[in-house]
């Protein structure tokens, strides 16, 4: 009886801790959003943060979308190929790029890219008293550091999503022709035609959360890093692993809402 009691304490405890966990990261991101409607804003951290996390993610993401299109579209083929149904392979790459593999795999590259970087960013800033010395300064850290990391990035991943989109089908496209015998305009042709406008905007959709999600857990561990080299390496690894964790749920939570019915 009491290894059970045990156990179930232990459980309590985890469960406890995670719930802490969440009410923190909810109350740092209702902080963060509530500076949005606060002057002043920082205009050059925010161009600075728009530049990481977009123009110099862009080719991680392109060379990630372009390998990973060719790759579906010889998948699809094998598999279609029992079922006499080698001419949906056009349609599914674009599909499943588009609405799944684009935003994930995008999200999921700026996470390791991005958060990363974040993390270690302000959680070296932590250590070096650098955040202490904004606030001496009557700079708030969190309008200053976070804000402007968080709006870049939720406005940069949807916009390197669509640039993925498009380089995934143009990845299929070049094995299909290249060595799947399609011919250009046939796959060209199959798709448009069974691609849909809101199969690209429920992507990009989903990219404005994991950016979102990527740069507030950056900043969320940054701020919170404890002292010291190994300190700033321990938020580093969370920042990333939360990061990657909330945006495969958020992913089944979005797809859920948007193609349930």
């Amino acid at each position: 009886m009491t290894g059970v009691m045990s156990f179930l304490a232990a459980i309590g405890r985890y469960v406890l801790t995670a719930l802490a966990i969440v009410g923190r990261i909810t109350l740092f991101a209702t902080q963060t959003i509530s500076h949005l409607a606060r002057p002043p804003f920082y205009w050059r951290e925010f161009g600075q943060a728009l530049v990481q996390v977009g123009w110099l993610s862009l080719p991680v993401v392109g060379m990630t979308a372009i390998f990973t299109g060719g790759a579906l579209a010889l998948q699809i083929y094998a598999g279609g190929s029992r079922f006499n149904a080698e001419t949906v392979v056009p349609s599914i790459v674009a599909i499943g790029l588009t609405r799944e593999l684009g935003p994930v795999l995008g999200g999921l590259m700026v996470a390791a890219r991005v958060a990363s970087s974040i993390a270690a960013e302000i959680g070296t800033m932590k250590v070096t008293e650098q955040i202490d010395a904004l606030t001496t300064l009557s700079t708030n850290p969190m309008k200053y550091l976070t804000l402007p990391r968080v709006l870049a990035a939720t406005l940069a991943v949807p916009l390197l999503v669509g640039v993925g989109d498009a380089l995934g089908i143009m990845g299929g496209f070049l094995v299909g022709i290249g060595r799947l015998d399609f011919g250009a305009a046939t796959y060209l042709h199959n798709t448009i035609d069974f691609l849909e406008s809101w199969d690209v905007i429920s992507g990009m959709i989903k990219g404005a959360a994991f950016g979102f999600i990527v740069a507030l857990m950056g900043c969320y561990y940054g701020m919170n890093s404890g002292r010291g080299a190994q300190g700033v390496g321990s938020a580093t690894k969370a920042a990333v692993v939360a990061a990657s964790v909330l945006i495969l749920a958020s992913n089944y939570l979005l797809t859920e809402l948007f193609f349930s019915a």
